[in-house]
């Protein structure tokens, strides 16, 4: 669906764009358990299990971010809430090696930064499983004071920048960054400057945006428009908002409602061996983005986004990300 020639012209273009991000920044912080070292806690009876090695990385927006920085983009600026507490420096830090304006991310003392603690042991083939997750993050709303801060940086940053991702990943409504007033916030400042992409990837809340260019999973989209036709859901979003709209199929590739009213699916690029899809749409996001804001078609974009999220999900027991020479390595190896 995309020319060397083409997909060469977007990746040479990345490293000049700088894209603004607003969401929920989480820390994804990886356990990696020993199974073969055994302690018992005197004090509770119960087997202590015994971690060998921390990973710390930037989880939810900050996956957009470490797939964005990995292809090569010039410059991040996200606007965020994060808590003032060991996590959020924690967060921080993993940010620094990363090209990233961390200035418009606001610490709240009030607020707990969003934390995946995530613990790993090897199974009997020596492949790291996930094992139940521990979540920390703040489940009352926003204060006013907040959304007016988020709101303030959120101008700035759209208008120091060549397009905007909005990702809105806490399912309670009014939890997360994307609260209500910062919605209304980016649809204002969508139907100001039409010309500028923004981007909304949105878990659960689709139904809340009438503006920018939608993207999602299979049952997002379906679940978004209560219907059972995929494709009719997408071009009913693309017609409400007046813009593109996408929705990735796993390996089977992403379909694509386009301005002008048609819609075609783009194939995904098949994987040989064990896949691990978390972070595969965040991957798909960032492929997808950076393509439009280098002048990609929408389908071009999507074959993009594929090629990249087909390299992402190769990478297991972590968030992977995908390098401009690897994505033309994969294109090369899909025509072998």
């Amino acid at each position: 669906m995309i020319q060397i020639e083409r997909l060469q012209f977007l990746l040479h273009v990345f490293p000049k764009l700088t894209v603004g991000l607003v969401g929920d920044l989480f820390l994804d912080r990886y356990l990696e358990i020993d199974a073969a070292r055994r302690e018992v806690s005197i004090e509770t009876g119960l087997e202590a299990y015994q971690v060998t090695q921390v990973r710390n990385q930037p989880g939810a927006l900050g996956t957009v971010l470490n797939n964005l920085a990995a292809l090569g983009v010039g410059n991040l600026v996200p606007v965020s809430v994060i808590g003032d507490d060991g996590h959020g420096y924690d967060l921080l830090r993993e940010l620094e090696p990363l090209p990233v304006d961390t200035s418009h991310v606001l610490r709240a003392a009030d607020r707990l930064t969003p934390t995946y603690t995530k613990p790993l042991q090897q199974d009997a083939a020596g492949v790291w499983q996930e094992q139940n997750r521990l979540d920390v993050r703040s489940r009352k709303p926003l204060s006013d004071d907040l959304c007016e801060q988020v709101c303030r940086h959120v101008r700035a940053v759209f208008e120091q920048t060549d397009g905007l991702i909005v990702l809105d990943q806490v399912d309670e409504r009014n939890a997360g960054v994307i609260h209500d007033r910062v919605r209304q916030c980016l649809k204002e400042l969508a139907q100001a400057r039409s010309d500028r992409l923004i981007f909304v990837d949105s878990r659960r809340w689709l139904s809340l945006f009438d503006f920018g260019t939608i993207k999602g999973n299979r049952a997002e989209i379906l679940a978004e428009a209560a219907a059972d036709d995929t494709q009719a859901a997408l071009r009913h979003l693309a017609a409400r908002t007046g813009c593109g709209a996408f929705c990735t199929l796993g390996d089977e590739g992403t379909l694509v409602a386009c301005r002008d009213g048609g819609s075609v699916h783009v194939p995904g690029y098949p994987v040989d061996g064990p896949v691990d899809i978390v972070g595969a749409g965040d991957s798909a996001t960032s492929g997808i983005v950076l393509s439009l804001l280098a002048g990609a078609t929408e389908v071009e974009a999507a074959a993009v986004g594929n090629l990249v999220a087909s390299i992402t999900v190769q990478q297991l027991g972590t968030t992977g990300t995908a390098t401009p020479d690897q994505v033309v390595e994969r294109w090369y190896q899909t025509r072998r």
